[in-house]
Protein backbone atom coordinates (compact mmCIF):
# COMPACT_ATOMS: atom_id res chain seq x y z
CA UNK A 1 0.00 0.00 0.00
CA UNK A 2 1.42 3.79 -0.71
CA UNK A 3 2.15 5.82 2.64
CA UNK A 4 0.28 8.73 2.84
CA UNK A 5 2.98 11.06 2.21
CA UNK A 6 2.97 9.30 -1.43
CA UNK A 7 -0.93 10.01 -1.47
CA UNK A 8 -0.28 13.56 -1.04
CA UNK A 9 2.36 13.91 -3.54
CA UNK A 10 1.35 13.31 -6.73
CA UNK A 11 2.84 14.31 -10.23
CA UNK A 12 0.86 16.73 -12.07
CA UNK A 13 0.88 17.79 -15.69
CA UNK A 14 -0.92 19.59 -18.24
CA UNK A 15 -3.23 17.76 -20.81
CA UNK A 16 -4.96 20.73 -22.56
CA UNK A 17 -5.46 24.32 -22.73
CA UNK A 18 -7.29 27.29 -24.23
CA UNK A 19 -8.04 31.14 -24.39
CA UNK A 20 -10.20 33.73 -26.01
CA UNK A 21 -8.11 37.17 -26.09
CA UNK A 22 -8.41 39.99 -28.41
CA UNK A 23 -5.36 38.38 -30.18
CA UNK A 24 -7.29 35.61 -31.33
CA UNK A 25 -10.41 33.10 -30.47
CA UNK A 26 -8.20 30.46 -29.08
CA UNK A 27 -4.51 29.85 -27.53
CA UNK A 28 -3.06 28.91 -31.41
CA UNK A 29 -4.05 31.89 -32.65
CA UNK A 30 -2.65 34.30 -30.07
CA UNK A 31 0.28 32.43 -29.92
CA UNK A 32 0.58 32.73 -33.99
CA UNK A 33 -0.34 36.34 -33.14
CA UNK A 34 2.92 36.39 -30.86
CA UNK A 35 5.15 34.54 -33.18
CA UNK A 36 3.97 36.83 -36.13
CA UNK A 37 4.85 40.05 -33.65
CA UNK A 38 1.47 41.28 -33.61
CA UNK A 39 -0.31 43.12 -31.10
CA UNK A 40 -4.05 42.63 -29.62
CA UNK A 41 -4.42 46.45 -28.26
CA UNK A 42 -5.47 48.84 -30.38
CA UNK A 43 -7.37 53.01 -29.92
CA UNK A 44 -10.55 52.87 -28.56
CA UNK A 45 -11.93 56.14 -27.53
CA UNK A 46 -14.71 56.60 -24.80
CA UNK A 47 -17.19 59.44 -24.07
CA UNK A 48 -15.35 60.83 -21.41
CA UNK A 49 -12.85 62.69 -21.87
CA UNK A 50 -11.44 63.09 -18.98
CA UNK A 51 -10.05 59.34 -19.28
CA UNK A 52 -6.10 59.67 -20.52
CA UNK A 53 -5.62 56.20 -21.56
CA UNK A 54 -6.01 55.34 -25.50
CA UNK A 55 -5.25 51.88 -26.11
CA UNK A 56 -7.57 48.78 -25.16
CA UNK A 57 -7.01 45.00 -26.11
CA UNK A 58 -11.13 44.80 -26.37
CA UNK A 59 -12.46 41.54 -27.73
CA UNK A 60 -14.54 41.81 -31.07
CA UNK A 61 -16.43 39.12 -29.63
CA UNK A 62 -18.40 35.98 -31.77
CA UNK A 63 -21.73 34.66 -30.53
CA UNK A 64 -21.20 32.03 -32.76
CA UNK A 65 -18.59 30.46 -30.00
CA UNK A 66 -21.46 30.21 -27.37
CA UNK A 67 -23.72 28.02 -29.57
CA UNK A 68 -22.47 25.06 -28.46
CA UNK A 69 -23.69 26.05 -24.30
CA UNK A 70 -27.17 25.66 -23.15
CA UNK A 71 -29.17 28.72 -23.00
CA UNK A 72 -30.50 27.96 -19.28
CA UNK A 73 -26.67 28.35 -18.20
CA UNK A 74 -25.80 31.28 -20.95
CA UNK A 75 -28.87 33.58 -19.79
CA UNK A 76 -27.53 34.20 -16.23
CA UNK A 77 -24.19 34.60 -17.35
CA UNK A 78 -22.07 38.03 -17.19
CA UNK A 79 -19.63 38.32 -19.86
CA UNK A 80 -15.78 36.91 -18.03
CA UNK A 81 -17.99 34.31 -17.27
CA UNK A 82 -18.66 33.12 -21.40
CA UNK A 83 -14.93 33.97 -22.09
CA UNK A 84 -14.07 30.97 -19.72
CA UNK A 85 -16.73 28.92 -20.62
CA UNK A 86 -15.38 29.43 -24.23
CA UNK A 87 -11.41 28.74 -23.26
CA UNK A 88 -12.40 25.59 -20.86
CA UNK A 89 -14.54 23.94 -23.91
CA UNK A 90 -10.87 24.18 -25.69
CA UNK A 91 -8.92 22.43 -23.34
CA UNK A 92 -11.20 19.54 -22.13
CA UNK A 93 -11.00 19.40 -26.49
CA UNK A 94 -7.52 19.22 -26.16
CA UNK A 95 -7.29 17.10 -23.18
CA UNK A 96 -9.90 14.45 -24.27
CA UNK A 97 -10.24 14.98 -28.29
CA UNK A 98 -13.76 16.09 -26.96
CA UNK A 99 -14.56 18.24 -24.84
CA UNK A 100 -17.28 15.87 -23.15
CA UNK A 101 -14.88 12.90 -22.93
CA UNK A 102 -13.79 13.37 -19.17
CA UNK A 103 -16.03 10.64 -18.14
CA UNK A 104 -13.05 8.58 -17.40
CA UNK A 105 -13.17 10.48 -13.94
CA UNK A 106 -15.42 10.72 -11.30
CA UNK A 107 -18.00 13.31 -10.96
CA UNK A 108 -16.28 14.06 -7.18
CA UNK A 109 -12.55 13.69 -8.69
CA UNK A 110 -13.13 16.95 -11.55
CA UNK A 111 -12.62 20.50 -9.80
CA UNK A 112 -12.92 24.03 -11.30
CA UNK A 113 -10.75 26.77 -10.04
CA UNK A 114 -11.42 29.84 -12.21
CA UNK A 115 -9.43 32.97 -10.83
CA UNK A 116 -10.44 37.05 -11.33
CA UNK A 117 -9.51 40.51 -10.32
CA UNK A 118 -12.78 42.30 -10.63
CA UNK A 119 -14.93 39.47 -11.95
CA UNK A 120 -18.73 40.27 -13.06
CA UNK A 121 -18.20 44.31 -12.62
CA UNK A 122 -19.02 45.35 -16.31
CA UNK A 123 -22.06 43.01 -15.64
CA UNK A 124 -22.81 44.56 -12.78
CA UNK A 125 -22.20 47.99 -13.74
CA UNK A 126 -24.90 47.25 -16.64
CA UNK A 127 -27.53 46.37 -14.55
CA UNK A 128 -27.30 49.02 -12.23
CA UNK A 129 -27.13 51.37 -16.00
CA UNK A 130 -30.53 49.94 -16.93
CA UNK A 131 -32.40 50.09 -13.33
CA UNK A 132 -31.02 53.83 -12.65
CA UNK A 133 -32.24 54.59 -16.12
CA UNK A 134 -35.57 52.49 -16.58
CA UNK A 135 -35.79 51.68 -12.54
CA UNK A 136 -35.66 47.54 -13.94
CA UNK A 137 -33.13 45.33 -14.84
CA UNK A 138 -32.37 41.68 -15.66
CA UNK A 139 -33.88 39.54 -12.63
CA UNK A 140 -30.73 37.66 -12.91
CA UNK A 141 -28.65 40.69 -11.51
CA UNK A 142 -27.45 39.20 -8.63
CA UNK A 143 -26.55 35.99 -9.70
CA UNK A 144 -24.72 37.94 -12.51
CA UNK A 145 -22.61 40.09 -10.13
CA UNK A 146 -20.83 37.06 -8.49
CA UNK A 147 -17.16 36.75 -8.69
CA UNK A 148 -17.84 32.54 -8.74
CA UNK A 149 -20.08 32.87 -11.59
CA UNK A 150 -17.49 31.90 -13.61
CA UNK A 151 -16.28 28.26 -12.25
CA UNK A 152 -20.32 27.94 -11.30
CA UNK A 153 -20.76 27.88 -14.65
CA UNK A 154 -18.27 25.48 -15.66
CA UNK A 155 -19.03 23.41 -13.17
CA UNK A 156 -22.87 23.32 -14.08
CA UNK A 157 -21.90 22.69 -18.06
CA UNK A 158 -19.43 20.02 -17.69
CA UNK A 159 -21.03 18.35 -14.03
CA UNK A 160 -17.64 18.72 -11.92
CA UNK A 161 -19.05 18.19 -8.76
CA UNK A 162 -15.57 18.32 -6.80
CA UNK A 163 -13.72 21.03 -5.75
CA UNK A 164 -14.49 24.29 -6.68
CA UNK A 165 -12.35 27.81 -5.87
CA UNK A 166 -12.57 31.53 -7.44
CA UNK A 167 -9.62 33.27 -6.33
CA UNK A 168 -10.00 37.05 -6.41
CA UNK A 169 -6.41 38.42 -6.87
CA UNK A 170 -6.13 40.90 -8.95
CA UNK A 171 -3.57 40.68 -11.29
CA UNK A 172 -2.01 37.08 -9.66
CA UNK A 173 -5.45 35.26 -9.91
CA UNK A 174 -5.02 33.45 -12.69
CA UNK A 175 -1.37 32.09 -11.53
CA UNK A 176 -2.97 31.58 -8.12
CA UNK A 177 -5.94 29.26 -9.72
CA UNK A 178 -3.55 27.21 -11.60
CA UNK A 179 -1.47 26.94 -8.77
CA UNK A 180 -3.99 25.60 -6.51
CA UNK A 181 -5.01 23.45 -8.98
CA UNK A 182 -1.52 21.82 -9.02
CA UNK A 183 -2.04 21.70 -5.19
CA UNK A 184 -5.43 20.31 -5.31
CA UNK A 185 -4.07 17.15 -7.01
CA UNK A 186 -0.89 16.73 -5.80
CA UNK A 187 -2.27 16.23 -2.97
CA UNK A 188 -4.61 13.52 -4.02
CA UNK A 189 -7.80 15.68 -3.65
CA UNK A 190 -8.28 15.93 -7.09
CA UNK A 191 -7.38 14.28 -10.51
CA UNK A 192 -8.57 16.28 -13.04
CA UNK A 193 -8.63 20.23 -12.73
CA UNK A 194 -9.58 22.90 -15.16
CA UNK A 195 -8.10 26.06 -13.67
CA UNK A 196 -7.28 29.50 -15.39
CA UNK A 197 -8.81 33.43 -15.25
CA UNK A 198 -11.16 35.33 -16.98
CA UNK A 199 -11.48 39.36 -16.78
CA UNK A 200 -14.03 41.57 -18.89
CA UNK A 201 -13.10 45.50 -17.55
CA UNK A 202 -14.70 47.76 -20.50
CA UNK A 203 -17.31 49.22 -18.92
CA UNK A 204 -16.59 52.91 -18.86
CA UNK A 205 -16.79 53.36 -15.18
CA UNK A 206 -14.56 50.72 -14.71
CA UNK A 207 -11.98 51.67 -17.40
CA UNK A 208 -12.19 55.45 -15.24
CA UNK A 209 -12.15 53.73 -12.01
CA UNK A 210 -8.45 51.89 -12.89
CA UNK A 211 -7.14 55.49 -15.10
CA UNK A 212 -7.75 57.65 -11.95
CA UNK A 213 -5.26 55.61 -10.05
CA UNK A 214 -2.70 56.67 -13.30
CA UNK A 215 -2.26 52.41 -13.63
CA UNK A 216 -3.03 52.46 -17.30
CA UNK A 217 -0.80 53.84 -20.08
CA UNK A 218 -0.99 57.75 -20.92
CA UNK A 219 0.02 56.98 -24.08
CA UNK A 220 -1.87 58.94 -26.94
CA UNK A 221 -0.45 58.13 -29.75
CA UNK A 222 2.41 55.78 -30.48
CA UNK A 223 1.33 51.43 -30.12
CA UNK A 224 4.93 51.56 -29.44
CA UNK A 225 5.06 52.86 -26.40
CA UNK A 226 1.08 51.68 -24.81
CA UNK A 227 2.51 48.58 -23.87
CA UNK A 228 7.06 48.96 -23.69
CA UNK A 229 7.94 46.76 -20.51
CA UNK A 230 11.39 47.45 -19.22
CA UNK A 231 11.93 50.40 -21.49
CA UNK A 232 12.55 53.84 -20.33
CA UNK A 233 9.03 55.74 -21.91
CA UNK A 234 6.79 52.95 -19.99
CA UNK A 235 4.04 55.05 -18.80
CA UNK A 236 1.52 52.31 -17.43
CA UNK A 237 -0.51 48.91 -18.56
CA UNK A 238 -2.73 48.49 -21.76
CA UNK A 239 -6.10 47.13 -20.13
CA UNK A 240 -7.04 44.17 -21.91
CA UNK A 241 -9.62 41.43 -21.25
CA UNK A 242 -10.02 37.78 -22.16
CA UNK A 243 -9.85 34.49 -20.23
CA UNK A 244 -7.14 31.30 -20.31
CA UNK A 245 -8.05 27.97 -18.63
CA UNK A 246 -5.66 24.97 -18.60
CA UNK A 247 -6.67 21.28 -18.02
CA UNK A 248 -4.15 19.93 -15.30
CA UNK A 249 -4.50 15.89 -14.58
CA UNK A 250 -3.37 13.93 -12.63
CA UNK A 251 0.61 12.28 -14.16
CA UNK A 252 -0.49 8.24 -13.50
CA UNK A 253 -4.19 8.75 -14.53
CA UNK A 254 -3.03 10.79 -17.45
CA UNK A 255 -0.71 8.28 -18.77
CA UNK A 256 -2.80 5.29 -18.18
CA UNK A 257 -5.82 7.39 -20.49
CA UNK A 258 -3.12 8.17 -23.31
CA UNK A 259 -3.88 11.84 -22.71
CA UNK A 260 -0.92 14.37 -24.22
CA UNK A 261 1.20 15.42 -21.37
CA UNK A 262 2.07 18.77 -22.49
CA UNK A 263 4.27 19.90 -19.20
CA UNK A 264 4.17 19.21 -15.87
CA UNK A 265 4.22 21.63 -13.03
CA UNK A 266 6.55 20.71 -9.99
CA UNK A 267 6.42 24.01 -7.85
CA UNK A 268 3.98 26.47 -6.83
CA UNK A 269 4.78 29.78 -4.48
CA UNK A 270 2.45 32.61 -3.09
CA UNK A 271 3.59 35.23 -0.52
CA UNK A 272 2.09 38.57 -0.01
CA UNK A 273 3.32 41.94 0.30
CA UNK A 274 1.21 43.06 3.58
CA UNK A 275 1.99 46.60 2.73
CA UNK A 276 -0.28 48.69 0.03
CA UNK A 277 -3.48 47.84 -2.03
CA UNK A 278 -1.70 49.05 -5.05
CA UNK A 279 2.39 49.99 -4.82
CA UNK A 280 4.52 46.57 -4.59
CA UNK A 281 6.58 46.77 -1.01
CA UNK A 282 9.56 48.18 -1.12
CA UNK A 283 11.79 45.28 0.60
CA UNK A 284 10.81 43.01 -2.01
CA UNK A 285 10.74 39.87 0.04
CA UNK A 286 7.58 38.54 -0.95
CA UNK A 287 8.43 38.57 -4.45
CA UNK A 288 12.19 37.19 -3.85
CA UNK A 289 10.34 34.61 -1.34
CA UNK A 290 8.69 33.59 -4.22
CA UNK A 291 11.53 32.72 -6.54
CA UNK A 292 13.49 31.35 -4.05
CA UNK A 293 10.34 28.85 -2.87
CA UNK A 294 9.71 27.82 -6.28
CA UNK A 295 13.13 26.20 -7.10
CA UNK A 296 13.47 24.59 -3.22
CA UNK A 297 10.28 23.83 -4.12
CA UNK A 298 11.18 21.89 -7.65
CA UNK A 299 14.19 21.03 -6.95
CA UNK A 300 16.63 22.91 -8.91
CA UNK A 301 18.94 25.80 -9.21
CA UNK A 302 18.61 28.57 -10.94
CA UNK A 303 20.94 27.63 -13.47
CA UNK A 304 18.55 25.04 -14.40
CA UNK A 305 15.65 27.40 -15.17
CA UNK A 306 15.58 28.47 -19.12
CA UNK A 307 12.99 30.99 -19.77
CA UNK A 308 11.13 33.50 -17.08
CA UNK A 309 7.75 34.62 -18.35
CA UNK A 310 7.91 37.97 -16.15
CA UNK A 311 4.89 39.81 -14.63
CA UNK A 312 6.06 43.07 -17.08
CA UNK A 313 3.22 45.46 -16.74
CA UNK A 314 4.82 48.29 -18.26
CA UNK A 315 4.42 50.52 -15.29
CA UNK A 316 7.80 52.48 -13.62
CA UNK A 317 7.44 50.63 -10.16
CA UNK A 318 6.14 46.84 -11.10
CA UNK A 319 9.36 46.73 -13.71
CA UNK A 320 11.91 48.09 -11.61
CA UNK A 321 10.83 46.61 -8.68
CA UNK A 322 10.35 43.43 -10.62
CA UNK A 323 13.82 43.37 -12.16
CA UNK A 324 15.47 44.07 -8.89
CA UNK A 325 13.79 40.91 -7.05
CA UNK A 326 14.77 38.26 -9.65
CA UNK A 327 18.54 39.70 -8.96
CA UNK A 328 18.37 38.99 -5.16
CA UNK A 329 16.49 35.98 -5.75
CA UNK A 330 18.48 34.26 -8.45
CA UNK A 331 21.66 36.44 -7.88
CA UNK A 332 24.40 36.90 -10.85
CA UNK A 333 22.83 34.07 -12.93
CA UNK A 334 20.02 36.41 -13.18
CA UNK A 335 21.99 37.94 -16.12
CA UNK A 336 22.23 35.03 -17.70
CA UNK A 337 18.61 34.02 -18.06
CA UNK A 338 16.00 34.90 -20.81
CA UNK A 339 13.07 36.41 -19.41
CA UNK A 340 10.42 38.67 -21.23
CA UNK A 341 6.72 40.20 -20.74
CA UNK A 342 4.19 38.63 -23.24
CA UNK A 343 2.16 41.87 -21.96
CA UNK A 344 3.96 43.84 -24.85
CA UNK A 345 1.95 41.54 -27.38
CA UNK A 346 -1.57 41.00 -25.06
CA UNK A 347 -1.81 44.14 -22.91
CA UNK A 348 -2.82 43.09 -19.16
CA UNK A 349 -5.67 40.81 -19.08
CA UNK A 350 -5.06 41.17 -15.51
CA UNK A 351 -7.05 38.12 -13.53
CA UNK A 352 -6.80 35.81 -16.88
CA UNK A 353 -2.93 37.32 -17.53
CA UNK A 354 -1.66 34.18 -15.17
CA UNK A 355 -3.01 31.55 -17.05
CA UNK A 356 -2.43 32.89 -20.27
CA UNK A 357 1.30 32.92 -19.73
CA UNK A 358 0.81 30.10 -18.32
CA UNK A 359 0.03 28.90 -21.55
CA UNK A 360 2.97 30.46 -23.30
CA UNK A 361 5.37 28.64 -20.95
CA UNK A 362 3.96 25.62 -22.24
CA UNK A 363 4.50 26.65 -25.77
CA UNK A 364 8.05 27.97 -25.22
CA UNK A 365 8.43 24.38 -23.59
CA UNK A 366 7.11 22.54 -26.52
CA UNK A 367 8.51 25.05 -29.70
CA UNK A 368 11.62 25.80 -28.60
CA UNK A 369 10.53 29.27 -28.65
CA UNK A 370 11.40 32.16 -26.87
CA UNK A 371 8.93 34.99 -27.12
CA UNK A 372 10.72 38.37 -27.61
CA UNK A 373 10.15 41.86 -25.77
CA UNK A 374 9.16 44.12 -28.35
CA UNK A 375 8.67 47.77 -27.78
CA UNK A 376 12.16 48.32 -25.42
CA UNK A 377 13.21 51.15 -27.85
CA UNK A 378 15.20 53.14 -25.11
CA UNK A 379 16.24 51.07 -22.56
CA UNK A 380 15.75 51.54 -18.75
CA UNK A 381 19.46 51.49 -17.18
CA UNK A 382 17.54 50.09 -13.75
CA UNK A 383 16.18 47.21 -15.93
CA UNK A 384 19.33 45.63 -17.45
CA UNK A 385 18.12 41.69 -17.62
CA UNK A 386 17.92 39.55 -20.74
CA UNK A 387 14.55 40.55 -21.57
CA UNK A 388 14.57 38.92 -25.16
CA UNK A 389 14.62 42.30 -26.55
CA UNK A 390 13.31 42.85 -30.43
CA UNK A 391 13.59 39.14 -31.86
CA UNK A 392 12.33 35.60 -30.58
CA UNK A 393 14.78 33.04 -29.58
CA UNK A 394 14.60 30.06 -31.35
CA UNK A 395 15.50 26.50 -31.48
CA UNK A 396 16.00 26.77 -28.06
CA UNK A 397 16.52 23.90 -25.81
CA UNK A 398 14.20 24.43 -23.05
CA UNK A 399 13.39 21.98 -19.83
CA UNK A 400 11.99 24.07 -17.18
CA UNK A 401 10.02 27.62 -17.30
CA UNK A 402 8.99 30.11 -14.49
CA UNK A 403 5.63 32.04 -14.62
CA UNK A 404 5.50 35.13 -12.33
CA UNK A 405 2.59 37.07 -11.60
CA UNK A 406 1.88 40.09 -8.83
CA UNK A 407 -0.94 41.53 -7.97
CA UNK A 408 -2.60 44.33 -6.46
CA UNK A 409 -3.29 43.99 -2.68
CA UNK A 410 0.19 42.70 -2.65
CA UNK A 411 -0.31 39.15 -3.98
CA UNK A 412 2.55 37.18 -5.30
CA UNK A 413 3.22 34.20 -6.62
CA UNK A 414 4.56 31.67 -9.62
CA UNK A 415 5.04 28.11 -10.62
CA UNK A 416 7.54 26.84 -12.58
CA UNK A 417 7.18 23.93 -15.43
CA UNK A 418 8.85 21.08 -16.41
CA UNK A 419 9.15 19.77 -19.98
CA UNK A 420 8.27 16.08 -19.64
CA UNK A 421 10.60 13.70 -21.67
Amino acid sequence: MKSLREKQNKRVVITGYGGYTSMGKNAEDIWNAIMAYQVGYARHTFDDDTIVAQFFGLIDFDPELLKKFPKRILKILPMFAKYALISAHQALDMAFKDADGHSVYSEFDKGIIIGTGWGALDTSNECFDSYRKYKVATSFSTVMSMCNAATAALAMNWNFRGYQGSPVAACAAGNIAVGDAYEKIKSGQAKLMLAGGSESLKHQFNVWSADVLQALSKEQDNIRLASCPFSKGRSGFVLSEGAAVLCLEEYESAVTRGAPILAEVVSYANYCDAYDMVAPAPDLAARVKVIEALLERAEVTASQIDYINLHGTSTQLNDANETLALKKALGPIAYDIPMSSTKSYTGHLVGAAGALETIFCVKSLETGVLPATIHIDEADPDCDLNYIPHEHMHQQSIDYAMNLNFGFGGNNSGIILKRVM
